[in-house]
């Protein structure tokens, strides 16, 4: 039966149309792209083990790899906003399965929804820095999932050129047509569940290391080049 969270919400002829319009888009650019891969059987292990997997990839990067996963059926935590009505759509165009909520509105039966679908084996596609940022930084939701469900997060990066920069808070990356695109799976890292407040502020600063430097190779497998100074 399903649960408030999972239950399908009306959404309003705008939403579609624009989530439609959007997913036409991104589906088109994402079959056109030239993508090499590093570490990708770590996550063909978790799409057809027993064992939930948490995937971890910052929001400014989500194209690539939702085409990536194009109807495998892993799970995806949406807001209750408006935007995120279109994002509902997207998304479950995509193949995802959704759970609805946010900080402040049904955050806490949609987190603990989610979890129960990563014990069993479900795999939670997360951006540990959205919705608002700021920008690669992970929020406490990834450690919470993660120690909740006892099972492991795999950090995800993607790198793209050339590819278009749009002016919002994560710096959103949207590849051209027929660019070259890396995706690179890092190794599983997982968090015991007793943590105290240190443990999970270390805990937070693996995973942003783990998730930046899986970026920083796909951004080398796409034929970028990190500038000095850069993460």
């Amino acid at each position: 039966m399903a649960t408030p969270e999972t239950a399908p919400l009306k959404t309003p002829m705008r939403a579609r149309f624009y989530g439609c319009v959007v997913w036409t888009l991104a589906r088109a650019v994402g079959l056109s792209l030239r993508i090499r891969f590093e570490g990708y059987e770590r996550l063909e292990q978790a799409l057809q083990g027993e064992r939930g997997a948490i995937l971890v990839t910052w929001h400014g990067r989500t194209l690539i790899p939702a085409n990536i996963l194009h109807k495998r059926g892993c799970w995806a935590l949406i807001s209750l906003s408006r935007d995120g009505e279109i994002q509902n759509v997207i998304f479950r165009r995509f193949g995802f399965k959704t759970v609805r909520g946010s900080t402040g509105r049904g955050g806490v039966r949609a987190a603990l929804s989610l979890a129960r679908k990563i014990e069993e084996g479900g795999v939670l596609t997360l951006t540990p820095d959205g919705p608002r940022g700021p920008s690669h930084k992970v929020q406490e939701g990834t450690i919470f999932f993660a120690q909740r469900s006892g099972c492991p997060i795999l950090p995800v990066g993607i790198g793209a050129r050339p590819c278009w920069h749009i002016p919002t808070w994560d710096n959103y990356m949207f590849p051209y047509p027929f660019a070259r695109a890396g995706f690179v799976v890092g190794e599983p890292i997982l968090l015991p569940p007793d943590l105290d407040e240190d443990g999970k502020r270390a805990a937070t600063e693996q995973i942003e290391r783990a998730m930046n430097a899986c970026e920083e190779r796909a951004e080398e497998l796409a034929g970028n080049r990190p500038q000095s100074g850069e993460r």
